[in-house]
């Protein structure tokens, strides 16, 4: 069931508070990790509820649905910023970039040459996470490290220039084992941290990792950004 309004900025209010804490026995800043309210199959009036709430950053999975509610949510609140982040097919790109600020999973070199191409035409810079594959067999994303690094180097030598790497983002394993979900988180940063070094000409800083039921563990391993949909706005209506 979905939730109301009142309901959705009492979930945003929880799971902030949630965040900080998480934050604060990590020994990190309570301020120190976003929130991406992610808010695929809800409408467009749950992610009104949610800026009433405080809350400005969304991530959407599906470019279509998010070309239909956000253009009218980008005219009332400017401030708004959504980050695409499902699997992105070639040919929605186009769309895709036309109305996220940020699209983090990208998992191809392939992807980024299409960004690249369709950000140019709009004389549009594009913050991209690149996604990488730690956890199942069905989820995407770059394989390795090496991909990741053939990625950022077509970048760094100047093939994409409205093209700005920003970060990571991985997915870990939908399992209870805690043991598996944490080691997901640990092997994307500890990759980050050797790009880092590697690439000092990309601030590479944000980490997108942790959701609705895990997001506790991905700050104590360094997250930046967790993105949570059903804790915030109920079960998804489709």
């Amino acid at each position: 069931m979905a939730y109301s309004e009142s309901e959705i900025i009492a979930n945003l209010k929880t799971i902030s508070q949630r965040v900080s804490e998480a934050c604060v026995r990590a020994g990190r800043d309570a301020g120190s990790v976003k929130l991406c309210a992610v808010s695929k199959f809800h409408p467009g009036e749950a992610v009104e509820a949610c800026i009433k709430g405080g809350q400005f950053l969304f991530g959407e999975n599906r470019v279509q649905e998010a070309s239909e509610k956000f253009p009218v949510i980008f005219e009332n609140h400017p401030e708004v910023k959504l980050h695409i982040i499902g699997q992105l097919q070639t040919n929605k790109v186009k769309n895709a970039v036309k109305i996220a600020d940020t699209i983090q999973s990208v998992d191809r070199l392939d992807l980024i040459r299409e960004i690249e191409k369709q950000a140019a035409k709009l004389e549009k810079i594009i913050n991209i996470f690149l996604e990488v594959h730690t956890g199942e067999e069905s989820k995407s994303g770059f394989e390795n490290e090496d991909e990741v690094r053939k990625a950022l180097t077509f970048i760094a030598e100047g093939n994409a220039p409205h093209v700005v790497p920003r970060g990571f983002m991985t997915m870990a394993p939908f399992t209870e084992d805690t043991v598996l979900v944490r080691k997901s988180f640990v092997i994307l940063r500890e990759m980050a941290e050797n790009l880092r070094k590697e690439f000092p000409q990309f601030d590479l800083s944000e980490l997108s990792m942790g959701m609705s039921g895990d997001f506790e563990i991905a700050v104590e391993e360094g997250s930046t950004m967790v993105r949570v949909g059903t804790s915030i706005f109920g079960e998804r209506q489709y």
